[in-house]
């Protein structure tokens, strides 16, 4: 209830300011009137006067942690020197703060000026992952297509992308991704290994749910 009286008195104070210090004629008294009254509507279709006051505290406590393994696994896979890796250090030093949008924002800018890189598309399509909470937007895939389409070859992309696609429950598509992947990694890589175990998961169920089927 708090939320409403603060609203209505902010409107009733910017009326007369409006009628005393500004001198508006009075025709324009109910046109002014109407336009607070559009505002105070659009405060109930979109407002929440209820909620605590204290809203940085609720998103702080929302945010999902920087994965730090992730991010020095891609630095492993893709950038470590070099433009791309600046730009992909702010961003990351963003996405520590809790600010996902601002750290694919980052990168965008990046792009504009070096659109051919994969590693920032790469980092792009982390970005927007990371700030859709683990979703994959129709953003982040085409973010992770244009890395695999600029640099077929590098291993990053397809292991991320293939990792967002796993996490999404679209595993067969996983798969395809990281079984050239896991073909060309050294036999005894950290890499292998942990995509030949992802692989197999996959298989399992993936018989599983065939075996499922009527």
């Amino acid at each position: 209830m708090t939320g409403w009286l603060i609203a209505f008195a902010l409107a009733a104070l910017v009326l007369a300011g409006l009628v005393l210090l500004g001198r508006i004629p009075r025709s324009a008294w109910e046109i002014s009137a109407a336009a607070l009254l559009f505002g105070l509507a659009g405060y109930a279709w979109q407002g929440n006067p209820g909620l605590a006051g204290a809203p940085r505290q609720h998103a702080q406590a929302d945010a999902q942690p920087f994965d730090e393994a992730l991010a020095e696994k891609r630095r492993g896979l893709a950038e470590r020197f070099g433009p791309a890796a600046q730009w992909m250090m702010l961003s990351d030093g963003l996405a520590r703060q809790g600010k996902t949008k601002a750290a694919a924002n980052v990168l965008l800018s990046a792009l504009r000026d070096q659109p051919d890189d994969a590693n920032l598309w790469l980092g792009l399509g982390n970005a927007l992952v990371a700030h859709g909470d683990g979703m994959l937007s129709p953003g982040a895939q085409f973010a992770y297509r244009k890395a695999l389409a600029i640099d077929p070859d590098a291993p990053a992309p397809r292991y991320f992308y293939g990792l967002a696609l796993a996490r999404a429950g679209q595993l067969q598509a996983a798969r395809d991704l990281w079984a050239p992947l896991v073909a060309r990694a050294p036999a005894d890589s950290e890499v292998r290994k942990e995509l030949e175990s992802s692989i197999a998961r996959i298989d399992a169920m993936l018989a599983g749910n065939q075996s499922g089927q009527p």
